[in-house]
């Protein structure tokens, strides 16, 4: 499933279950930094029970970012691990349970679509390598102005994955981390702190809903324990609607397309390496003291609110006159089934079903259409009953030659345009 196409069909549709994130900062004085208390009540007036760290989600972004310099070294890419971490912690301030999940070794298809995505992606940066080196000699013989080609170790991120030596130093360095947290913040007393790292199998997502629903199925469970998850990964919405918690909420780093990247040769904005052209750098500030930052800030967080998106799933999927008794938790599970034919991790989308032409609103209307002659819903405890789903594929196949017939003419009006 295409993240930012998902989310901002969603953000569209239903734009109240999104709310911005209040986030206290750091205050100085005397130039000591003080620490925000996380002990306090929070901010964004609700009080999080568990907070789950979806890892690998933390550790790309901070090894490698695509919108500040790069970490130097090791101790540096964890020191920004542990700031993120932090500041996730001071924002939702969970009372209870604190689980960080790092990738373990994934299931089969999806070890098979990472390699041939980091084999596409090794290709394709040494293509960029020599495109920029033949542009670097072009500019340079036309007497352009570039500065010296720096040379830096490049960061593999290979190696953020089970098994490697780069994993292993960062489940030490997160144990030391939160045993210093333990004994010496105030906002973890009385915390319980759970760390899988990449030598427990499964994937970061699918070991924290493991962990929810073996939580639901013990007999002291509480019901209204209210769950905060990070990840930007769409599929953690699936998840999360799929556990049937009532109190559910995402934490994710607002989403902001075209941000500005510097050209890879003068390290300027506002062009590509292929139309870089050599110009001298105009100064930035009286005494040129603003020549290293970037025009950027740090990066807001929202929260997305499940318990809403969830009432306005029951108020959508309601049906009159239905042959069996109406259940909101089972259409829930049947719309995020159906979600699945836009795809996922592990599933291309039907040809014929592309978000942004409204394809979960057209299978919703297929499923209200179709309900009334299935006698029932598409699954049950897990389990797909396939009559009733080919009775949903065969409308949609009804549909696809209309789908497709369209998207030629709008292509044919775009390019006469």
């Amino acid at each position: 499933m295409g993240v930012p196409a998902f989310f901002r069909w969603l953000s569209r549709k239903y734009p109240s279950i999104i709310v911005s994130c209040v986030e206290e900062k750091p205050k100085e004085c005397n130039g000591v930094k003080i620490p925000v208390d996380a002990s306090k009540p929070n901010p964004n007036d609700v009080e999080f029970d568990n907070l789950y760290l979806d890892m690998n989600g933390i550790i790309h972004p901070c090894t490698h970012p695509e919108d500040k310099p790069a970490p130097k070294n090791e101790d540096e890419m964890m020191v920004a691990i542990f700031e993120y971490i932090d500041r996730l912690f001071n924002i939702v301030r969970p009372r209870r349970l604190l689980y960080m999940a790092i990738d373990g070794v994934a299931p089969r298809a999806k070890m098979n679509q990472q390699r041939s995505r980091r084999f596409r992606a090794s290709k394709e940066g040494m293509e960029a390598a020599v495109e920029k080196q033949r542009v670097r000699e072009e500019i340079l013989a036309k007497g352009g102005f570039l500065p010296p080609e720096e040379i830096k170790e490049r960061f593999d991120s290979n190696c953020i994955t089970p098994g490697t030596e780069f994993m292993d130093n960062l489940a030490k360095c997160l144990r030391y981390y939160i045993a210093d947290r333990l004994n010496n913040d105030p906002g973890w007393k009385n915390l319980t702190v759970i760390l899988s790292d990449a030598s427990a199998p499964g994937e970061g997502e699918h070991k924290i809903m493991d962990y929810i629903r073996r939580q639901r199925a013990q007999p002291n469970h509480d019901p209204n324990t209210h769950h905060c998850l990070c990840g930007a990964d769409a599929d953690l919405i699936m998840l999360g609607l799929a556990t049937h918690e009532p109190n559910f909420t995402i934490i994710r780093e607002e989403f902001k397309p075209n941000k500005p990247k510097p050209c890879g040769l003068c390290n300027q904005f506002g062009h590509e390496v292929k139309d870089c052209e050599g110009l001298p750098r105009e100064k930035k500030g009286k005494h040129d003291e603003l020549a290293d930052s970037l025009p950027c800030a740090e990066g807001e967080f929202i929260f997305l609110r499940l318990n809403v998106l969830r009432e306005y799933l029951e108020r959508e999927l309601t049906m009159a006159s239905l042959p069996f008794t109406f259940d909101v938790e089972r259409s829930i599970d049947d719309w995020v089934f159906m979600c699945f034919f836009v795809g996922n991790d592990f599933l291309p989308h039907l040809p014929s079903l592309e978000i942004r032409e409204g394809a979960i609103d057209r299978l919703v209307n297929i499923y209200k259409n179709v309900v009334h002659k299935t006698g029932g819903y598409l699954t049950e405890s897990g389990y797909v009953n396939l009559q009733r789903v080919q009775m949903i594929m065969l409308a949609v196949g009804e549909v696809e030659d209309s789908i497709f017939k369209k998207r030629k003419d709008d292509e044919d009006s775009f390019r006469r345009r």
